[in-house]
């Protein structure tokens, strides 16, 4: 008599029932309506929205910047609600890599530097995070690029640092917020060729965008609108409002 098998994977991402209220009374601001969001290991998800419709919110929730009003939020299995404010911090650190529309690059400091900073700030050493940086920038094709400054690079060339800066420390999801926003169209075309072999190497991706044609790239894509999530490919189960 064989025992049970193993456990199955938990998601890198489940939602439930999550809302995000600003301010009181007449005041108040409903940015999540109740939304259900489940991203499985190696999935590539596109969320989209108008501006107010909430998915600025949902992706400060996403990446532990913000916290729910309600509902419950586990990433990779861990109910973050549980977690201190230093947790929250490490497990940020650890398994969120974050990619925004305006690099965030620090101006002075080399490529490699740049990336390198993740792994700073987990204590890792300084020749381990070296290597593991040189790897990171040969990943996103900047190589030879690595002693060069934000200022000596082209728009594309710094959101693939930042690319490579968010894949240094090997998190569990990729996060990018509106990445092609300051980018050209060969630059934009460019990144999501990237974001395509990562995910072809099973890395999970969650990408805000209000950009239809860069949305079609991923695997899935969730809509948002006014605090309400649509994901296409979950049935509306009978009796439940629709979103």
């Amino acid at each position: 008599m064989t025992g049970p098998g193993p456990r199955p994977e938990p998601p890198v991402i489940d939602v439930r029932a999550l809302t995000k209220v600003y301010g009181e009374g007449e005041y108040a601001v409903r940015a999540l309506r109740g939304v259900d969001l489940v991203v499985a290991r190696g999935e590539y998800v596109a969320v989209v929205g108008q501006s107010g419709s909430g998915k600025s919110t949902l992706l400060n929730v996403l990446g532990c910047l913000d916290t729910p009003t309600s509902g419950r939020f586990r990433l990779e299995g861990m109910n973050v609600a549980d977690l201190s404010d230093r947790q929250q911090s490490v497990l940020r650190n650890r398994q969120i890599g974050f990619v925004f529309q305006s690099f965030n690059l620090i101006p002075r400091t080399t490529a490699l530097a740049n990336v390198e900073l993740p792994l700073i700030y987990a204590g890792v050493g300084r020749r381990v995070r070296r290597a593991r940086a040189r790897a990171a920038l040969t990943l996103v094709g900047l190589e030879d690029r690595q002693s060069h400054r934000p200022n000596e690079l082209s728009g594309g060339q710094q959101q693939r640092v930042a690319v490579a800066r968010a894949l240094v420390a090997s998190p569990a999801l990729l996060l990018a917020d509106e990445p092609t926003g300051n980018l050209d169209s060969e630059s934009t075309a460019e990144l999501l060729d990237l974001f395509d072999g990562l995910h072809a190497a099973g890395r999970t991706i969650v990408l805000i965008t209000h950009d239809s044609q860069v949305a079609a790239r991923a695997d899935r894509v969730v809509t948002v609108t006014d605090g309400r999530l649509t994901d296409p490919s979950r049935p509306v189960m009978a009796g439940e409002p629709r979103a």
